[in-house]
């Protein structure tokens, strides 16, 4: 077949398009093995040492970007952010994005980390914060939503690699997680509470803890450390149980030795006044958890925060159990 010049304009301009849908700054980020990341996407060459050190996003209150919060059309399919301040809660599948976006601009003109707590979503304002959960192990991070994306239908939340390796995705690629919005009132309650005035990005809060029962087991609290001048009476030793409690705690540090979370456990233990529950060690996945609690509801524990940061000197970060 010979194509007339007038042809060939228009096949080379349909080609184009194509590329350059397939080019996008919303990236592919799909797996044609059936992985969470694109096949010429995966982990960097050089990761940071300690991915479990690097905390949870600090929820502030920011001006919305103005460019990113428009309607808009991707693979015909048109998408109008939610601005809204509803809660918001969904369930569904997560992937994540690595080395093929890191360094790219993100919807808002930002540069695409890998190693931050960050997230693409199709319709939450840009930027705002998520609490995301694995329905697998029960994990929880805060993200900072600052880019736009799934676009499969199958999929609801694309996260960086960091955010997806604290919550287990790394291997599967995706994984089942509950997505809640960190509406304006709770980010000022947190502020409220802290004392932080929401400035600056500077993280201070601790990896999220585990939240599956099945897998965590509370580890005895040794009480023979000599102390001075407590401020509670030091618990006995408990013997070990299988399954932490159910309810709501708050997690002041997670370390690979249990030493170390044990030095932690006797300060705490030592700061905290009569009313606040002891500080215990729970073991998840190689990983030694100072928590507090538990707590009868996510409120009750929110409202120890300030207390247990002033006492201790650390910002605890919330964790269902």
């Amino acid at each position: 077949m010979i194509l007339l010049p007038r042809s060939f304009a228009l096949l080379a301009t349909l080609m184009l398009a194509i590329v350059m849908a397939g080019c996008s700054s919303t990236g592919e980020r799909r797996s044609a093995g059936g992985g969470g990341y694109y096949k010429d996407d995966g982990p960097g060459s050089n990761p940071p040492s300690n991915l479990d050190a690097i905390p949870d996003a600090v929820p502030r209150i920011e001006p919305l970007a103005s460019g990113a919060n428009r309607p808009y059309v991707v693979f015909g399919k048109r998408y109008v952010p939610d601005l809204d301040d509803d809660v918001h809660h969904q369930e569904g599948i997560a992937s994540w994005y690595g080395k093929k976006f890191h360094g790219n601009s993100t919807s808002n003109g930002e540069k695409y980390d890998m190693y931050a707590m960050t997230a693409a979503h199709p319709t939450f304002p840009i930027p705002s914060y998520a609490r995301v959960t694995s329905k697998v192990n029960g994990r929880t991070v805060i993200v900072r939503v600052n880019d736009r994306g799934p676009f499969h239908s199958d999929r609801i939340m694309d996260l960086s690699y960091v955010a997806a390796y604290k919550l287990g995705l790394i291997g599967p690629g995706s994984g089942p997680v509950t997505v809640e919005r960190i509406l304006p009132e709770e980010i000022n309650s947190m502020i409220a509470r802290n004392g932080s005035g929401g400035a600056g990005n500077e993280p201070v809060a601790t990896p999220i803890a585990e939240a599956s029962s099945s897998q965590a087991a509370v580890l005895p609290v040794a009480a023979s450390l000599p102390v001075t001048a407590p401020a509670r009476p030091l618990p006995q030793a408990a013997p070990a149980v299988t399954a932490a409690a159910g309810g709501f705690y708050l997690q002041l540090g997670a370390f690979g030795q249990q030493a170390n979370a044990q030095s932690l456990v006797n300060r705490i233990n030592t700061q905290l006044d009569a009313g606040t529950p002891p500080a215990v060690i729970v073991q998840t996945n190689q990983l030694y958890r100072v928590k507090i609690g538990p707590y009868p509801n996510r409120e009750a524990a929110l409202g120890a925060v300030q207390q247990v940061s002033s006492r201790t000197g650390i910002l605890p970060t919330l964790a269902a159990q």
